[in-house]
């Protein structure tokens, strides 16, 4: 084939993201992954669409509320282009907090508004307050995503690992496990596998079927579990954030604990049936805030999104995409600028792997 205009190296939610956005934009777009397409965080993240949660950084707010307004054309485009269901729900979030720092978007609730929006939940002494927020099944949005970007041209190739992106004069320079690929353009976007300062945060949960079907309506997210009902009936529980590097374990110890907090809240949690655990790894960054922009000739990155990549998947395509093209970002994304972590040797070079699973020196 004649080399693409842009190879993207990392077939998550973010990469294939981008991808659609650049196909819609007139660019031919080879994307390449280590493992099979959308087989990493992305489907395996918990899929709340939470902009206001007091965890995300200020820095970030803007960029994840623009992101949240995006979403439901997003979801209705995929959902139309690929014909399949990505579960997007938008019955809101009942917040469990504690303190004084509760966000503007968050609505007080009394007991009785409590009990009659969700029977099941205990809330003993807690404060609940109704957010506005969506979520969505991100197994369901992965596979959606890639159906849309075969259909409409973006080729893709699994097990097939970027071992380095480098500039040369008016090309750039893709080197895989097997073959030399060029092309005028090269993102990164290989999640937890992006090089430094991106680093893998693991997260266990799990999906569990109670009995009772339609038993939750809203999200639940509380300080030490969050739960997050399916159409399906399933009921998903997240989440660790652990430092354990490319370890994706799952500790029976762990998610026990995770089934018995989220039963505390909704006592008929505790006899639902497990169904599925997992862990995902999350691309971390040291200031928890994503890293979008050029690093060298021709090189981009997008990465480091942590606990906010499918939220984050709409605006991160669309500022992408424009910087690709030259134009305007569109909103302003210094914040999360790869210079700013210079010292930490994020270059335009992918360090090259240690082992098959893609560990970064």
């Amino acid at each position: 084939m004649n080399s693409p205009d842009v190879i993207i190296a990392g077939a998550g939610i973010i990469g294939i993201s981008i991808a659609l956005e650049l196909r819609e934009r007139g660019a031919d777009v080879l994307v390449l992954d280590r493992g099979a397409p959308g087989q990493e965080s992305s489907s395996a993240a918990a899929g709340m669409l939470s902009p206001s949660d007091p965890e995300t950084p200020v820095a970030l707010r803007p960029l994840a509320f623009a992101s949240a307004k995006l979403f439901p054309d997003y979801a209705r485009k995929l959902e139309i282009h690929s014909s399949a269901s990505v579960d997007f729900r938008r019955q809101g979030t009942i917040a469990l907090r504690e303190g004084t720092d509760i966000p503007e978007q968050h609505r007080r609730l009394d007991a009785g508004e409590a009990r009659r929006l969700e029977p099941s939940l205990e809330l003993g002494a807690r404060n609940a307050f109704l957010v506005e927020e969506d979520s969505i099944d991100p197994a369901l949005l992965m596979q959606a995503a890639l159906q849309c970007a075969q259909r409409r041209g973006v080729e893709l190739r699994g097990n097939c690992s970027v071992l380095e992106m480098r500039s040369l004069q008016s090309e750039v320079e893709i080197l895989t496990g097997s073959q030399r690929l060029l092309a005028r353009i090269a993102i990164n976007c290989r999640g937890a596998w992006s090089g430094a300062p991106v680093k893998p945060r693991k997260g266990q949960m799990l999906y569990v079927q109670p009995e009772k079907m339609g038993l939750l309506q809203h999200v639940i997210n509380a300080p030490e579990v969050y739960i997050v009902p399916r159409s399906s009936g399933k009921i998903l529980i997240g989440a660790t954030v652990e430092d354990a590097g490319y370890d994706k374990t799952v500790s029976s110890d762990v998610i026990d604990g995770l089934h018995r907090a989220a039963a505390k809240l909704v006592p008929e949690l505790a006899d639902a049936r497990l169904t599925s655990s997992w862990a995902g790894l999350r691309p971390g960054s040291p200031d928890k805030l994503p890293l979008l922009g050029q690093t060298g000739p021709g090189i981009f990155v997008a990465s480091g999104h942590f606990r906010n990549g499918i939220l984050l998947a709409p605006i991160t395509a669309r500022i992408m995409a424009a910087l690709v093209m030259g134009e305007p970002a569109g909103i302003d994304i210094s914040p999360f600028s790869p210079d700013r972590f210079r010292s930490a040797q994020l270059t335009s070079h992918l360090a090259r792997n240690r082992d098959t699973e893609g560990q970064l020196p």
